[in-house]
């Protein structure tokens, strides 16, 4: 009997969060889903960190995801964008092991290199290849759907491979891997 999994992709953000799931059958992975959490019309920082959360836990109920590909942070100069990038990252990430969901994390660089080979490729190259890879009929306006798309195709081609980025099973797992960064 052929082992399907589902695997939730995310690209988080205050601004917007995309997201997107593929079923995978076997060897083979096929589309299921992309779209975008909007957020611009809300003013307060808090009241968008529960909208992703309550978001995440929705696509979760709704899809019954096996495991959860999460782009991590990519390093810019503004500290406080960082920070705010931060919290939905880690809001999304919470969500998923609230329902002991495995996530793993991806850099930007890492899940561009995986999609189209170039570490450095657009956001519409990414967009573009996914398109060619799943055969989406359109994309859409917004890239950040296609980009949390890209992290679950991702990890789909990092499956099996013995160093995938941070991955943690639960909590407990979370909190062995980041000691450092734990007060006690």
């Amino acid at each position: 009997m052929t082992k399907e999994k589902i695997i939730l992709g995310i690209d988080p953000g205050t601004t917007i969060m995309g997201f997107g799931l593929i079923k995978v059958v076997g060897k083979t992975m096929q589309f299921m889903q992309l779209n975008e959490l909007d957020l611009k019309k809300y003013d307060d920082h808090y009241l968008k960190l529960k909208l992703i959360f309550e978001r995440t836990i929705e696509l979760i109920d709704t899809h019954n995801p096996d495991e959860i590909a999460i782009e991590a942070p990519f390093y810019g100069k503004n500290v406080q964008s960082m920070l705010k990038l931060g919290r939905a990252q880690g809001v999304a990430m919470a969500a998923g092991l609230s329902r002991e969901i495995p996530i793993t994390e991806y850099l930007p660089k890492k899940i561009k290199m995986a999609i189209t080979g170039n570490g450095n490729a657009s956001k519409e190259q990414v967009a573009k290849m996914l398109q060619s890879l799943l055969g989406l009929k359109t994309l859409p306006k917004n890239l950040d759907a296609t980009d949390g798309l890209a992290a679950a195709v991702c990890h789909f081609y990092n499956s099996g491979r013995i160093e995938v980025g941070k991955s943690y099973s639960g909590w407990n797992a979370f909190v062995k891997q980041n000691e450092d960064r734990v007060k006690k």
